[in-house]
């Protein structure tokens, strides 16, 4: 690995290299830059993608498969108010050349209270459907009559209002990502021109990472879905300026000490590497851990993400160091860093945190665990799952026309549980599921497949289908009909499914999580104290972001619950991007302990690194803080707590815990490695600062 960072180094930092390295990466942008815009067609938008794998009600989507050549899904037509009986009927009429051949579209069915019609109008899934829904809403809105409410719901409308918010998923999420990013960057360098090369950067990482996505995806089996594609570009967007940010950091401090660009940029590469390495494989090992969870959403997140990071970390040591080295010192007018002059001021707002913290380090630790302990208690409180209508912050059409259904009509009636069983065992199953409470009917129309061999049954639920009393019913239904070898899926019980499988993913993925980051601490530190504190620091700030987002879901935001889903992908995200502000940290700790003493190192770490984190800390959480404005409830809900919890990790936990923690401690913080060891025989007494030390010469070429 150590050499592999070497030739790294070199290749960029060379008279020549530099510009291979720069017409590589041109190349490859010209030459598969077309791939990168075939992403969405490798994306799974079917019902399993979202799904456990394995689950009941992913293997009756499986099985419906099989019914027949041409799948239907049902849209479904209410209409409420006086008036309504006319407009439905010539609806009726508008509707038939939608249904597939050998479909017909139901005549208007009265609600009980006669206040409300619903109209089921087959559509052919293998078609656009969202084009169909798109036209079937407006013909129904077309000369409505005064007083009439209609509204185009059922699974293929609540199928059009998701792909409608996923297709513009990609373009808002990268555009506002672009733009926050280079305000921070303008404002962190104020140069007008040196934030460009970051950005520049990441934008060919970004076509990298499409075009391995796509690659994978296509001949690799690379699970990914609408979701996974749009958190890629801010993930990689994210930790792409991190890493630019860490390393021209380094490199603008060699330059101070060497004459030459060329090797300062080489030895900036050889001292920042190790820690973007590890960085880079802490967080594309976390996510790629999310590989051993059921729910295939969760999967495609993880690795999708894993792969954007790693396509993140090549850029940023090969293309950006090139940029650099060819544009200069001038590239950062107006401050430019000069040959011989200090790297930075005797004291900065950092070197006053540290001697701060270094006075007190106890009390300064102890608060620091009682601030996020305290933010940590709200988690206890979290409400969690949320209903298909509070899962966006703007009600879409078929959430209302859902609600209207559910408020005239059985409420399970337009969207109602499946049943397959063999065709023998079809009267016995339908006896066993009319006689479950919590069923209001069985349909009498049944649908085969064309052998004869399996036959599907709709069961009507009393509950609306996203009700935890539906869950029960399918539950019982299940309990019901399963001697009889009859599966039970649909809407309910795949929300019941993806529920009980998030929280074995919980139990799962975790675990697995932890042992791998603490592998790459240990590896990367050399001890065992460091990094079981550092992995801890990390889960309570975990859960102290987890208790503040809590806080903002239910007093600010007015969110009604917390997704099944968000715990383990905020735990999984945060642990990874968390340690990745630790390990910036303590690497450069540690160099500066073995030559300054344990002390003076970890404030001059500290200090060295304090600018650097903090923005990309700001920069890192901006970036996911973009998914808040975002229409879905689950994406909104990631961002703020990501956001949240990278800002907790970079003022408070990196800040003020991890140096009180290793300032208490002493030497035993870096036991039993050969550091523990070094420092209780040579720990010098009084130690040069970094900043004073004198450059080495050497000749920079025009």
């Amino acid at each position: 690995m150590r050499a592999l960072l070497q030739r790294v180094a070199r290749a960029p930092g060379g008279r020549r290299g530099k510009w291979l390295v720069l017409a590589a990466w041109l190349i490859v942008a010209v030459a598969l830059g077309p791939l990168a815009g075939k992403l969405g067609d490798v994306e799974d938008t079917s019902a399993n993608a979202f799904l456990p794998r394995g689950a009941e009600s992913a293997r009756v989507n499986t099985e419906l498969e099989k019914f027949r050549t041409d799948p239907v899904m049902p849209a479904v037509v209410v209409y409420t108010g006086d008036g309504a009986d006319a407009k439905a009927a010539a609806d009726r009429t508008a509707f038939e050349r939608f249904a597939p051949a050998g479909e017909e579209v139901s005549r208007p069915i009265p609600s009980e209270d006669g206040k409300a019609l619903m109209t089921v109008v087959p559509l052919d899934s293998e078609d656009e459907i969202t084009d169909k829904v798109d036209e079937l809403r407006e013909i129904a809105g077309a000369n409505a009559p005064s007083g009439v409410d209609i509204e185009v719901g059922g699974p293929a409308g609540s199928l059009t209002d998701s792909v409608a918010v996923f297709d513009s998923l990609d373009s808002t999420l990268l555009l506002a990502t672009g733009l926050v990013v280079a305000v921070l960057l303008l404002i962190t360098y104020r140069s007008p021109i040196l934030w460009l090369l970051p950005l520049l950067s990441v934008g060919f990482a970004a076509v990298l990472t499409q075009v391995c996505t796509y690659l994978l995806a296509k001949h690799a089996g690379l699970p990914v879905d609408p979701q996974s594609a749009g958190v890629l570009m801010v993930l990689v967007f994210g930790v792409g300026t991190d890493y630019a940010l860490l390393l021209i950091a380094r490199y603008r401090e060699e330059l101070h000490r060497h004459e030459d660009r060329h090797a300062a940029m080489r030895i900036a590469l050889r001292r920042s590497g190790p820690a973007i390495l590890a960085s880079a494989a802490t967080i594309a090992v976390g996510l790629a851990c999310l590989a051993f969870a059921d729910i295939n959403s969760s999967r495609s997140l993880g690795l999708v993400g894993a792969v954007g990071v790693v396509c993140g970390f090549l850029a940023m040591v090969t293309v950006l160091p090139a940029l650099l080295v060819i544009t200069g010192r001038w590239v950062f007018w107006p401050l430019v860093p000069r040959y011989g002059t200090p790297a930075r001021k005797p004291r900065t707002v950092w070197s006053r945190i540290g001697a701060a913290v270094a006075q007190r380090p106890r009390w300064s630790w102890m608060m620091s665990v009682a601030v996020t302990g305290a933010l940590a208690l709200s988690a206890a409180g979290v409400s969690m799952g949320l209903t298909q209508a509070e899962m966006f912050q703007d009600k879409p059409e078929s959430v209302v026309a859902q609600e209207k259904i559910s408020a005239h009509y059985p409420s399970g009636a337009s969207d109602p549980a499946k049943i397959v069983t063999s065709t023998d065992e079809t009267a016995s199953v339908r006896t066993a599921a009319s006689g479950v409470d919590g069923v209001a009917r069985v349909e009498d129309d049944v649908d085969r497949t064309p052998d004869g061999e399996l036959t599907t049954l709709s069961v009507v639920l009393k509950a609306t289908p996203d009700s935890q009393a539906a869950k029960d019913t399918i539950d019982d239904l299940r309990e019901a009909v399963h001697p009889m070898d009859a599966l039970v899926g649909g809407t309910t019980a795949e929300t019941l499914d993806t529920q009980r499988a998030a929280d074995r993913d919980l139990t799962t993925v975790i675990p697995i999580v932890l042992l791998v980051v603490l592998a790459v601490l240990i590896g990367l530190l050399r001890a065992l104290v460091a990094p079981l504190l550092l992995l801890a620091t990390v889960v309570l700030s975990y859960f102290g972001a987890l208790g503040a987002s809590n806080l903002l879901f239910e007093h600010v935001l007015g969110f009604a619950g917390v997704d099944w889903s968000i715990p383990l992908m905020g735990f999984v995200f945060l642990v990874a991007l968390g340690i990745d502000y630790n390990i910036f940290l303590m690497h450069r700790v540690k160099e500066e302990a073995g030559r300054l003493g344990h002390t003076r190192g970890v404030l001059e770490g500290l200090t060295s690194t304090g600018g650097v984190i903090t923005s990309a800390g700001v920069v890192l959480a901006a970036t996911f803080a973009v998914f808040a404005g975002l229409p879905l409830v689950t994406m909104a809900q990631m961002g703020v707590l990501v956001g949240i919890g990278v800002l907790l990790d970079t003022f408070l936990v990196r800040t003020v815990l991890v140096p009180a923690l290793a300032l208490d401690l002493g030497r035993w913080f870096w036991w039993p490695g050969k550091l523990f060891h070094r420092l209780a025989h040579d720990e010098p007494d009084t130690p040069a600062s970094p900043s004073t030390t004198a450059p080495t010469p050497a000749h920079d070429p025009a």
